[in-house]
């Protein structure tokens, strides 16, 4: 009897699913039993949706606005996108350039799987999150893993970009601010990396903004096609509204790139999803239309947790975290847990001991900075309620003052 199991895509078949989504299906599953488990694995706002956003998606609703859309997304939607793109990041496009998917991360399927073929090379700084190099896997290209340690703030440098472009590169992908480290690149750092971009034209760039509007420290952000409108024609700028909007269950990313890439995407779009929900994309013109005071508001809660978050854990014995600059994660470096031997008598061989022992001594729940390419590192989102985040981090001291000496 023929195993039709063992004949999936031989690209699927070699990709690994998702280590975010294993650990929240680990979290489900203790808490279907009783047990009371703190969550600091999900990357999504723990903020409501603003209410003049809801209040458009069932207007929409009301009016009947219910049918499919274009396939590339609504126009007056891609409009308020391309404006965005103009007024916040000064990149010069037109909503012809734009595309409205299924989530951010159809963005960037949608782009990979439009242009790669067999022995295209993706270049993908590590620590990265976690899809991107299995998308690329995925779509038939080779991830090109690049180490950025703490030594160089978990960032690409114009020196290590350089070291791994080949002939064979077909993209790059920058991620600022970064999930899982928090890093953001410098309007300095990018125009380093632009300079070497420059001397490679058969390297495509995208750029992941998705944390744009969670920068902390009243620094700047920038984007490269803002820092580098000679290489317009080479970046796909990916966006959307789920992490500043609260908008994550919506499933509205966009991106702005290129005639030619955009219109390949489209293409593959329309025999693949058809196009994003209708509904969904009328909230979202009023998200990029509508008041901005919820973001500024939340990127300042997102920082002041922040803070808590690095000093709490930073008085934990053998873990050490750096601040980070965006984005709503801690990425704890765990070395001197390596080794040790918990309550339980379990022996932490690895960031993925640590993790697993975490969820079932402490009800804790992290993700392990192995899964992002980067180790031994826990990942920590802190983007939850000032309490649970303080019950997380004390459940976590009690987990190390329990080890065996």
């Amino acid at each position: 009897m023929m195993n039709h199991a063992q004949r999936l895509n031989r690209f699927l078949a070699g990709a690994k699913s998702s280590a975010t989504y294993a650990i929240m299906d680990r979290v489900a599953q203790k808490r279907a039993v009783g047990d009371k488990v703190i969550s600091l694995s999900a990357g999504e706002p723990d903020f409501g949706t603003p209410a003049h956003i809801r209040s458009a998606a069932i207007s929409a609703i009301q009016s009947g606005y219910t049918r499919y859309s274009q396939v590339a997304g609504l126009r007056p939607l891609r409009e308020a996108i391309a404006e965005k793109f103009q007024v916040e990041n000064g990149i010069q496009t037109d909503w012809r350039n734009t595309i409205v998917c299924n989530g951010g991360k159809q963005v960037i399927f949608n782009a990979l799987a439009s242009t790669l073929n067999e022995a295209d090379e993706v270049i993908v700084p590590a620590p990265y999150w976690v899809s991107y190099p299995e998308m690329v896997q995925v779509c038939g290209g080779t991830p090109i893993l690049v180490q950025c340690d703490a030594g160089s703030s978990f960032k690409l440098t114009p020196q290590a970009l350089e070291k791994a472009i080949t002939e064979r590169t077909r993209w790059l992908i920058l991620n600022s601010p970064s999930n899982p480290s928090g890093a953001v690149y410098s309007e300095d750092e990018l125009r380093a990396l632009a300079t070497v971009l420059m001397r490679h034209p058969q390297v495509l760039i995208l750029s992941d903004d998705i944390y744009e509007h969670l920068v902390f420290d009243d620094k700047a952000f920038f984007t490269l096609a803002q820092i580098a409108p000679q290489l317009h024609d080479r970046i796909l700028t990916m966006n959307g509204v789920s992490k500043a909007y609260a908008m994550t269950g919506w499933r509205i990313g966009f991106g702005a790139g290129p005639a030619w890439l955009i219109n390949a995407m489209e293409k593959l779009q329309g025999q693949q999803t058809s196009g994003a929900c209708t509904i969904s994309q009328y909230a979202a013109i009023a998200a990029l239309a509508g008041p901005k005071d919820f973001i500024h508001q939340s990127r300042d809660v997102f920082q002041q947790r922040r803070d808590n978050l690095v000093g709490y854990i930073n008085q934990i014995p053998g873990l050490q975290c750096d601040i980070p600059s965006g984005a709503f994660y801690g990425f704890i470096a765990c070395r001197d847990w390596i080794g040790r031997t918990t309550r339980s008598g379990t022996v932490l061989k690895s960031d993925d001991h640590v993790v697993s022992a975490l969820l079932d001594e402490a009800n804790v729940a992290t993700v392990h900075g192995s899964a992002f390419g980067l180790g031994p590192y826990i990942r920590i989102s802190y983007a939850l309620d000032d309490a649970p985040l303080v019950d997380a981090c004390e459940a976590i001291s009690k987990f190390r003052q329990a080890f065996v000496e």
